[in-house]
């Protein structure tokens, strides 16, 4: 007898908005589709939700700059927060060490928890009182009494605590001295095989982060067709399952026709660029380029469930560090020409409505 295929495609019934709890780091979102975070506020606004579970994010790396992994770590954090678990991949020795690098969510200036006068408790016990009339899409509590957010604001100073990392549910993997990608879809397959979508409810959603795909270190560097049957099979995989997997590659050790397939197998397909130093031309066009340490471009965004496309206000945005702390992304404005008020390619921070 010949074995079922797995089902890849991009419609699905929609089971999972009318049996799934509210569970932390998840949000329904139109025709069924399901979004968790990315990590970054402004980029879950700009793809209209956040990645959408089941899809397959790929990042193109710069050469020059690691600004990649300023996407990958907030990605890793959150799921952490949000006690989702996570295979992480990487060329390293010990990929395990890399979540020492891992920032940690920062405390919003409106938690005023331990500074609540005696009205003010009693305003929250009748509110937790009446919370069984709200419905199901109010914001769960955890078990200190903190709020889980959908996306929160990570500190790029500050270290992820331990707490979030001493968990069983973080499955490190090295590929640098894999002969082949066996192993690597091995490892992918258990651990997506926890997050199965056929029975329509969702109890947790999985990540998974691989680190520079295609990196000399690895030996299967020069393999590209077993590396596009990997990417293939990874986008399948997680298409049936209650995850999301975003795979960095340097797409310039790949061949141009290797490159091309590579990102038309993406759903969410992104890449980062270096802000040249002292770059006189772009600092007479931009405002703000003196505050600007890279640039993002959305090249492609998923459409899970729908035929109707994103439309994005911007493709190209700033990537900035307010206060060298926290990671912010900002349509990027033109500078005024001979006295005038100048136009933009979008004010502040631009979004896509679906």
């Amino acid at each position: 007898m010949s074995a079922t295929k797995t089902r890849t495609s991009s419609f699905s019934r929609n089971f999972a908005s009318a049996n799934s709890p509210q569970i932390p780091g998840l949000k329904h979102g139109p025709n069924g589709t399901m979004f968790i975070s990315s990590g970054i506020p402004d980029l879950d606004k700009i793809l209209g939700g956040g990645f959408s579970l089941g899809s397959l994010v790929m990042v193109m790396e710069d050469a020059e700059a690691p600004h990649h992994m300023l996407l990958l770590r907030n990605f890793m954090s959150q799921g952490l927060v949000h006690n989702q678990p996570l295979l992480y991949a990487s060329p390293s020795k010990d990929p395990r060490q890399f979540l020492g690098t891992l920032p940690s969510p920062a405390v919003p200036k409106d938690d005023k928890s331990s500074h609540r006068d005696p009205d003010q408790e009693k305003g929250l016990r009748i509110a937790w009182q009446y919370k069984k009339y709200f419905g199901e899409n109010q914001h769960s509590f955890d078990s200190q009494g903190g709020k889980h957010e959908f996306c929160n604001e990570f500190d790029l100073r500050k270290p992820l605590e331990r707490q979030f990392l001493s968990g069983k549910h973080i499955d490190c993997v090295s590929i640098q001295d894999s002969p082949n990608l066996a192993t690597l879809n091995d490892r992918c397959a258990t651990f997506l095989s926890q997050f199965p979508r056929s029975d329509g409810s969702i109890s947790s959603i999985g990540r998974i982060a691989i680190q520079s795909f295609c990196a000399p270190q690895c030996e299967f560097s020069n393999m590209e067709w077993d590396m596009l049957s990997f990417v293939r099979s990874l986008k399948g995989m997680v298409r049936s399952s209650n995850a999301v997997a975003v795979v960095t590659f340097p797409p310039n050790l790949l061949s141009p026709s290797s490159c091309k397939r590579w990102q038309h197998m993406a759903d969410t397909l992104l890449s980062v660029k270096a802000i040249p130093d002292e770059d006189k031309e772009l600092e007479k066009l931009l405002t703000g380029y003196q505050d600007m340490v890279g640039l993002l471009n959305v090249h492609k965004v998923a459409r899970l469930n729908t035929q109707v496309p994103v439309i994005l206000e911007a493709t190209t945005l700033s990537i900035k560090l307010k206060k060298r702390r926290f990671m912010v992304l900002e349509c990027l404005n033109q500078a005024p020409i001979d006295g005038s008020s100048g136009s933009s390619y979008g004010t502040t921070v631009c979004y896509s409505k679906i």
